[in-house]
């Protein structure tokens, strides 16, 4: 009994575990106050830089992606490269080389052509697109773009002799004082001449002739483009059509009624019909 009892006296207590686990998790001792300044301080060293980094990606997607610029950045910039690699083609001067080293090659042409009308030199496109259709005397895209591009210089010549009609009537205006011609006032003032808007109204005058003559050729190569295009496919009313207003504007009457009755066979009951038969009776009243 005695050697029981001190064997039970001698065990731990029951919540031992308990408290040694406590004691193990207690807190560490906080560091010094030099250890913390240190340590922040290389906080916003590290900060610093990572925002230095950050401001320097942003910098770099603005200019790259074009932000707040109107443009796609570096894709457009791209884009325009692929661009002038693949649609334009080879360049001017290489195709020319071609053309010279072979005149019947007809691809040439045509992709000269095409890199005029890029660069934005019209007359130069219309060159190679006649050398062009000279080889190709059939390929109807080839004639419609080439009718589209006479019209469109036509239209800029248009405007041109508009403006020098309107600069001739600035420089010989009709004035309601001026005397009659046949006072001796007015014979002596028509007698009088200014140098100066002689001069000026012979120039206009020149150009006014020189941008007429030029519109009219236009129009008429347009109209001729239009008959190649009918000849060989008469039955196509809207070639037919194209062809009457091509007429119509060069002041090629007869042809233009004649083009105006084969569309009405064609497509008498197209939308435009009531259109063209108003205009016959206008162009030929008698029938």
């Amino acid at each position: 009994m005695a050697r029981g009892t001190q064997h039970r006296k001698r065990r731990p207590p029951a919540n031992a575990a308990v408290t040694l686990a406590a004691a193990k998790r207690k807190r560490k001792p906080k560091p010094p106050a030099w250890q913390e300044q240190l340590f922040f301080s290389r906080l916003k060293v590290h900060a610093k830089w990572v925002f230095v980094l950050l401001a320097f990606v942003f910098g770099i997607g603005f200019v790259v992606f074009g932000v707040g610029s109107g443009s796609t950045g570096i894709s457009s910039a791209m884009q325009n490269l692929f661009n002038s690699s693949s649609s334009g083609g080879a360049s001017i001067s290489s195709l020319q080389k071609k053309t010279a080293a072979n005149p019947k090659n007809a691809k040439a042409w045509r992709d000269i052509a095409t890199t005029y009308e890029q660069k934005k030199r019209p007359d130069d496109a219309i060159s190679a697109l006649v050398q062009y259709s000279t080889l190709k005397p059939k390929d109807a895209n080839a004639l419609q773009e080439l009718a589209g591009l006479y019209l469109s210089r036509a239209q800029a010549y248009q405007g041109s002799y508009s403006l020098d009609q309107a600069k001739s009537g600035v420089l010989a205006p009709t004035s309601v004082l001026r005397p009659s011609s046949g006072s001796k006032l007015g014979q002596a003032i028509s007698g009088i001449q200014n140098p100066i808007s002689s001069a000026v109204s012979t120039d206009t005058s020149t150009q006014t002739n020189s941008d007429y003559s030029k519109l009219l050729g236009y129009l008429s190569d347009r109209l001729g483009v239009y008959q190649k295009l009918a000849a060989f496919n008469p039955k196509d009313a809207t070639t037919q059509f194209s062809l009457a207003q091509a007429a119509q504007t060069t002041g090629d009457t007869k042809t233009a009624i004649v083009a105006y009755r084969a569309f009405l066979r064609l497509a008498p009951q197209d939308s435009l019909a009531p259109t063209v038969r108003r205009t016959l009776k206008q162009l030929d009243p008698a029938k």
